[in-house]
């Protein structure tokens, strides 16, 4: 049985591959193909070796991808793990850089501030902890008060947290703990006060609340090891003679979920699922078997089996998730099955975009991401036929497209196993997008229908509302300013805890954005992030939503900005620009807004606007009562 089974199988030639990876002229994309393939440990060391010894292979995928600093602290040894872990954190976009702590030195190194970890100062610190690491895992049954046990491991666990986040400022990824193998009073386990399995159920419970509470992010290892079993995931052999908590062969899940968490945490989430049609939303082929012949529906495995993966399909969309049709059919006749079989739980109108035609599915890809004003890299392609599979795999390498198995009652529970749209937090404007995508489509037909720009603009009767970061906004905060690639001028990236110490520090004037017109609610679409200097403000992050570009938005933000720096008595707005891979979008941002440039420095602009003399730019925008952070510079 495959453990990951939505990747491919490794190649044969995977050993020759790994030694002609630094010579490759595309090196990159080589060395993402394999790290995507299912890997044992020694595939994963043998990889990992190659582009560590290579510092130009090394160099250019730190340079591409986004990069995260991981801090591990563990009760047990994860050493044989760490290769793994880097490899699958490629395959989700992330170059992994990882400092580990003292083998069962969670606490001190937490209290340290000399301490390796807190030293590196890690964007995160996963707290590697099993349930042998805390005060319940010496003994299955103690005669203590109820919930005792647990809540002194929770003690331990926020002396650790409240450590790390002292010490370096870094949110911490908390496990929940995983139930031993042994019972001790088979089905009384979870009923007797004292015993440990109840004690640990205890512990997981307010685990789940303080993580939200408390601005941190959870990795549930209770659910995954529910879904492998106890007795499987640990290995008492290995634990006895090197301390390895979890058995080899469950190392590759491991670290997959692990970088799930951390691909999350810079916005690596997928938001868009692209469906295939035939033999895949249902059973035969409509263009051969009319719309009585497809199979589709109750009584039928097959057409259970294609219907569930429709049911998940709206699961994502009621979450957010933007659905799309990719497909090789004559257009009317693929709209039919959704418009007049009575079976099909999908309508035409849960798709943002439909695409079917007989053109290759590479380039119909690449239209409904420009079509969604989207990357390539937030889709995931679900086909039933392995050859159009790799085609897009091979065209389109930023999208993912799983492995699916040929027993359709299986394909729902691979594409959902594979965790494309796993997220560490979920608000209300992450529910609302795909509406929020439709809506987009409703704005298409109306500039189309306007005689021009500005009187698209005007009827779209925009109002925008502005307010400095609060506790509200935060996780969005956080979530746009680790996920915007396209419009965003720095790409600096912040944790939520970093997010949270700039709301009330006098050092700093931000801005959060949202914008509504007369087709929907857009959410909050802008970020702007100043550090307060003598005579200026320094425009640390400014960055924007792809859907609401060329609207006039960043005009209204700056008219903004100046009117709160002229209550400040602020002499000057200062920005800057460092170019990266995706961001040449806004190369001239600064300079349409009337600042003059300063310096250039290895690409990295740095521009200037005077206060006094700027001129509001009055975009056909309402702002609604901004309110204003006043960080006088007098």
């Amino acid at each position: 049985m495959k453990m990951l089974p939505w990747l491919v199988d490794t190649p044969a030639n995977f050993n020759e591959r790994c030694k002609e990876l630094p010579h490759s002229e595309d090196a990159i994309a080589d060395a993402l193909a394999l790290a995507s393939c299912e890997l044992n440990l020694n595939q994963a060391y043998r990889l990992h070796r190659v582009i560590e010894k290579s510092e130009r292979l090394r160099t250019s995928l730190a340079g591409k991808l986004e990069h995260f600093k991981l801090g591990i602290v563990s009760n047990g040894t994860l050493d044989l793990l760490l290769p793994m872990l880097a490899i699958t954190a490629l395959r989700r976009g992330v170059f992994l850089e990882i400092v580990t702590g003292g083998f069962d030195q969670s606490v001190q190194d937490a209290m340290d501030p000399l301490s390796a970890i807190n030293q590196a100062k890690p964007d995160a610190v996963l707290l590697a902890l099993d349930f042998r690491a805390y005060p319940f895992g010496k003994e299955a049954w103690a005669a203590s008060p109820l919930n005792a046990r647990s809540e002194a491991g929770l003690e331990l666990l926020n002396q650790i947290r409240t450590g790390f986040r002292s010490n370096c400022g870094a949110l911490c990824i908390l496990q929940t703990l995983a139930m031993p193998p042994r019972s001790l009073l088979g089905s009384l386990d979870s009923q007797v006060d004292g015993l440990l399995i109840r004690e640990i159920a205890e512990f997981n419970r307010s685990l789940t609340q303080s993580v939200s509470d408390n601005a941190d992010v959870l990795l549930d290892v209770a659910a995954i090891v529910g879904q492998v079993g106890s007795r499987n995931w640990f290995d008492e052999r290995q634990w006895l003679s090197a301390r390895i908590p979890i058995a080899h062969e469950f190392g590759p899940l491991y670290c997959e979920q692990i970088s799930r968490v951390v691909a999350a945490l810079r916005g690596k989430t997928r938001k868009c699922l692209v469906l295939d049609l035939d033999n895949t939303l249902w059973g035969g082929v409509i263009g051969d078997d009319g719309i009585g012949g497809i199979v589709i529906g109750q009584g039928n495995p097959t057409g259970e089996a294609h219907l569930d993966l429709q049911k998940y399909a709206l699961e994502l969309k009621s979450r957010g998730i933007i659905l799309a049709v990719c497909s090789k059919n004559d257009d009317a006749v693929a709209r039919s099955v959704f418009r007049d079989h009575g079976d099909m739980l999908l309508k035409e109108s849960d798709f943002a975009i439909f695409v079917a035609n007989w053109d290759d599915k590479a380039s119909n890809i690449r239209h409904i991401a420009s079509s969604l004003n989207i990357g390539l890299d937030a889709i995931v392609f679900v086909d039933d036929n392995p050859a159009e599979r790799d085609i897009v795999r091979r065209l389109l390498p930023e999208v993912a497209v799983p492995e699916l198995p040929h027993d359709p009652a299986l394909v729902t529970g691979t594409v959902a196993a594979a965790g494309y749209f796993d997220m560490v937090h979920l608000d209300a404007d992450d529910a609302l997008r795909s509406e929020q995508y439709a809506a987009n489509t409703k704005r298409q037909d109306a500039m189309q229908a306007a005689q021009g720009v500005e009187e698209f603009l005007a009827s779209l009767q925009m109002t925008m509302s502005v307010s400095g970061f609060d506790a509200m906004g935060r996780k969005r905060i956080t979530q746009l300013i680790n996920k915007t690639n396209q419009f965003n001028l720095t790409t600096k990236r912040y944790t939520e805890p970093e997010i949270e110490a700039m709301e009330n520090s006098d050092e700093f004037v931000t801005l959060q954005a949202r914008l509504t017109d007369r087709f929907g609610d857009n959410g909050m679409i802008s970020v702007v992030i100043c550090r307060v200097q003598d005579d200026a403000w320094l425009i640390d992050s400014w960055l924007m939503s792809c859907r609401v570009i060329k609207r006039r938005v960043e005009e209204a933000i700056c008219d903004v900005l100046v009117r709160q720096a002229k209550q400040a008595r602020v002499s000057f707005l200062r920005g800057i620009y460092r170019p990266s891979e995706r961001n040449a979008l806004v190369r001239g941002h600064y300079e349409s807004l009337g600042f003059v440039k300063l310096s250039e420095d290895n690409g990295t602009e740095t521009w200037e606007l005077e206060v006094a003399s700027y001129v509001d730019k009055h975009p056909p925008i309402e702002i609604d009562h901004p309110q204003r952070q006043v960080a006088s510079t007098a």
